[in-house]
């Protein structure tokens, strides 16, 4: 710890506060507010909140203490999310400033407040007092130093530490650590904790992420993002209490967000959902194909036949339009500001052209169109009647198979010319 940063009260005393201190210290912040307008405002600390009465007061003079041990000149926001409890009056009594986001979702409130900061550096952190908000130095010291992001981190692997009854089973050993090794397994992020919602930024960082998710995805965005950005990022350990309410229900749901978090790591990384899966399929389909073609393939004692060339139609088929919802999928997220543009994807874009698809499309279109018209030529010449079905079959699989993947370039193309339209 530098020595220029003063020590406040350190995560082992948060509980050890007591009740009477504490309303000391929210009517101190109700007799010094903070100015309405702030020059050189340094940090702001932004608290989403929807119903926490209970704690939401607590956070706020917390934060508001640990601005004042630090003498920082910062200010406490409180996005309020439609809370019916009275949240916004008590949170406004113990010193922050009340943002009232009407969009629901816990990225709406947390893009309501941080638009609002005036802060140079911003610290998001929960309204359940499940944080210490007394103990940021270390956020802090790391935003000073020149970090983009810092990112807390709740597990032992990254040195955070977790009390008894702070986070379910299932979310400890099984849902954060997956989900963080998803995170840095596929995107290269330098985190343990992907889902800690206690994180500093700097503030012309967080405008160059252009977040899009209003929901519980916003904190998983910003790690993906952040890192796909090549950012400046650090973990700093934080403790993770049990929250302080004692009614209510949770605002989590296990098995629905733990859903919603893979589903939304498998939209940011079409290269995992389509592009792998779908090459994998192509080439195996491929190999079989070659194989297959000239005739029965044997493998030992095994005769693999035109029902193998079957299904290497299917994996040549379906490994296809995984690849090509890979593109598809990888320009959209570009187009609309779910990922950052890649140069290597921008040149293979501008080379795909329409008509370069269409002209694709037409010459598999001819030779499926060529095959089948030499099979139904063969057919006719016994008159219809009953063919060699190992030749026949051949035939059929393969001007079938280049009939479907010529219309499947020809509709790509097409969507993907939809995609790349110019939009204001």
């Amino acid at each position: 710890m530098p020595e220029n940063l003063p020590v406040c009260n350190t995560a082992d005393h948060r509980r050890e506060q007591e009740p009477a201190e504490l309303q000391a210290a929210i009517l101190e912040c109700d007799e010094a507010s903070f100015p309405e307008e702030r020059l050189e405002c340094e940090i702001s600390i932004v608290i989403p909140c929807l119903n926490e009465a209970q704690t939401v007061g607590t956070c706020v003079a917390k934060a508001i203490q640990w601005i004042k041990a630090q003498n920082l000149n910062g200010e406490v926001i409180v996005a309020d999310n439609g809370s019916t409890d009275g949240s916004q009056m008590l949170a406004e009594r113990a010193g922050a400033r009340v943002i009232p986001v009407s969009q629901k979702g816990y990225g709406s409130a947390l893009m309501g407040g941080i638009e609002s900061a005036r802060g140079q550096y911003v610290i998001m952190g929960d309204a359940d007092d499940s944080y210490d908000l007394l103990a940021l130095d270390s956020f802090l010291f790391k935003l000073r130093a020149g970090f983009d992001l810092a990112q807390g981190c709740r597990l032992p692997s990254g040195g955070g530490k977790i009390m008894a009854e702070a986070m379910p089973f299932l979310h400890r050993w099984w849902g954060n650590p997956m989900f963080s090794f998803l995170a840095r397994f596929w995107f290269g992020a330098p985190i343990h904790d992907v889902n800690c919602g206690l994180r500093g930024f700097s503030k012309t960082f967080y405008q160059r992420l252009e977040m899009q998710c209003t929901g519980m995805e916003f904190a998983v965005e910003m790690i993906i993002k952040a890192s796909l950005l090549k950012a400046k990022i650090t973990e700093v350990p934080v403790i993770l209490y049990k929250d302080g309410r004692t009614n209510g229900r949770p605002h989590l749901r296990t098995f629905r967000d733990g859903w919603r978090t893979l589903r939304f790591f498998l939209m940011f990384s079409p290269r995992w959902l389509f592009l792998i899966p779908g090459l994998v399929l192509m080439t195996i389909g491929l190999i079989l194909f070659g194989l297959l073609l000239p005739g029965t393939l044997f493998i030992g004692r095994i005769g693999l036949d035109i029902h193998s060339l079957l299904f290497a139609s299917l994996f040549v088929i379906v490994g296809f339009d995984a690849v090509a919802f890979a593109l598809l999928t990888r320009v959209f997220a570009n187009a609309f500001g779910f990922l950052p543009s890649e140069p290597a994807l921008s040149r293979l874009n501008e080379r795909l052209t329409l008509e370069g698809g269409l002209l694709l499309s037409s010459a598999l279109l001819l030779l499926g169109l060529l095959i089948a018209g030499y099979a139904f030529f063969r057919w006719s010449l016994v008159h219809f009647g009953p063919l060699d079905s190992r030749l026949f079959v051949r035939l059929v699989v393969t001007g079938t198979t280049l009939l479907t993947l010529g219309a499947q370039v020809a509709f790509g193309t097409f969507f993907l010319s939809i995609l790349n339209l110019r939009r204001r």
